[in-house]
């Protein structure tokens, strides 16, 4: 099966209308947290995912804007209040079986307490291992990578909405996981 990902896509709807034609047709959609930007919100990303069936996760900027921060953010008469409801239900984190392997989603670390920052060359990346899954996917960082450590295929798309990656360049970028093959495709892009 294939499996399109995006992340921090932060309100971006461009980046992630880009991303989903880059991605093109496949069996599945994730979105690793993020899809908002802090007190921020985006009708159109939201549903856009929503729309497309995605399997979404919060990150730590849903976690403010739906948190008690973010209460006179979310009052704003322009937003749906039906999609902050749809967003509010997501998970922090998701296992699912996917073409007879498991998959983790966690949008910062597998472990608790979640948010730490775990670049390529961390050290703490090694603790991936440690997850009961064939695949670990995250993002947070904002930094592609794809990397077996142990049993686990660790894969972060980088983002679909405000580049910071300075190893491709600061360009936004999504992947492809083939769960068969286990061939991961990263793309860069830009908007135009």
């Amino acid at each position: 099966m294939k499996i399109g990902i995006v992340s921090d896509v932060h309100c971006n709807k461009r980046g992630l209308l880009r991303a989903l034609d880059v991605i093109g047709d496949v069996d599945e959609l994730i979105c690793l947290g993020d899809s908002i930007y802090e007190y921020r919100f985006s009708n159109e990303v939201v549903q856009l995912l929503r729309d497309r069936g995605a399997h979404v996760i919060l990150g730590n900027h849903e976690e403010v804007f739906l948190g008690p921060h973010g209460a006179r953010a979310r009052t704003a008469d322009w937003i749906d209040g039906s999609l902050v409801s749809w967003l509010g239900e997501r998970p922090h984190r998701l296992e699912l079986e996917i073409g007879g392997k498991k998959l983790l989603m966690v949008h910062s670390t597998p472990w608790e307490p979640r948010g730490a920052y775990v670049f390529p060359h961390s050290a703490l990346l090694e603790r991936f291992a440690e997850a009961d899954s064939d695949f670990v996917l995250y993002g947070h960082t904002h930094h592609q990578l794809v990397r077996r450590i142990g049993h686990v295929l660790v894969i972060n798309p980088g983002s679909a909405g405000d580049a910071r990656d300075t190893g491709n360049g600061r360009q936004l970028s999504c992947a492809v996981l083939d769960t068969a093959t286990e061939e991961v495709v990263i793309t860069d892009f830009q908007i135009p």
